[in-house]
C-alpha cells in the first residue's frame, strides 16, 4: 500500500493472512509493526448489494484492467463483545495481479456508512 491507510500513511507494507478458523475474516498485518494488524472482510459477505464506484484515478493508480484483478476489503471495528461494524466508505482495493492496494473513497461514498453493522452471532 504505497500510500498507507487513511490516517496511518506511515505504514506502507502489509501482508494479508488467512486463518480457516476465522473465515470469512482475514488479518491485514503491518510488516514493520509486529503487534499491529487489522481485521478485514469482503464487504460483499455482509452486504451483497454493495457497489462502490471506484474513481477512475484510483483504478489507474492500481492498474486495474480486469474486474478479476480486483479484491475489495473492509476494515472491521469491534465495539464490544456483541457489536462490530465495517467501513463501507473507505474500502481497501487490491490488485490481485500486482499486489498493490489502496484505501479509496468511492464516488458513491455518501450512500454508505463508516460503521455499517456487522451481524454477530453468539457462540
Amino acid at each position: 500500500m504505497p500510500l498507507g491507510l487513511l490516517g496511518l500513511e506511515q505504514f506502507k507494507q502489509f501482508i494479508l493472512l488467512a486463518n480457516p478458523d476465522e473465515e470469512p475474516f482475514l488479518r491485514l498485518k503491518v510488516l514493520n509493526e509486529p503487534k499491529m494488524s487489522f481485521l478485514v472482510v469482503s464487504p460483499f459477505v455482509v452486504l451483497p448489494t454493495y457497489e462502490p464506484d471506484i474513481p477512475d484515478e484510483d483504478e489507474t493508480f492500481l492498474e486495474l484492467q480486469d474486474p478479476q484483478d480486483t479484491m475489495i476489503l473492509s476494515i472491521v471495528t469491534v465495539r464490544g463483545a456483541q457489536q462490530a461494524t465495517i467501513n463501507l466508505k473507505g474500502p481497501i482495493v487490491l490488485n490481485r495481479r500486482t499486489l498493490v492496494a489502496k484505501q479509496v473513497i468511492p464516488r458513491n461514498a455518501p450512500d454508505y456508512s463508516v460503521a455499517h453493522p456487522l451481524p454477530v452471532q453468539a457462540n
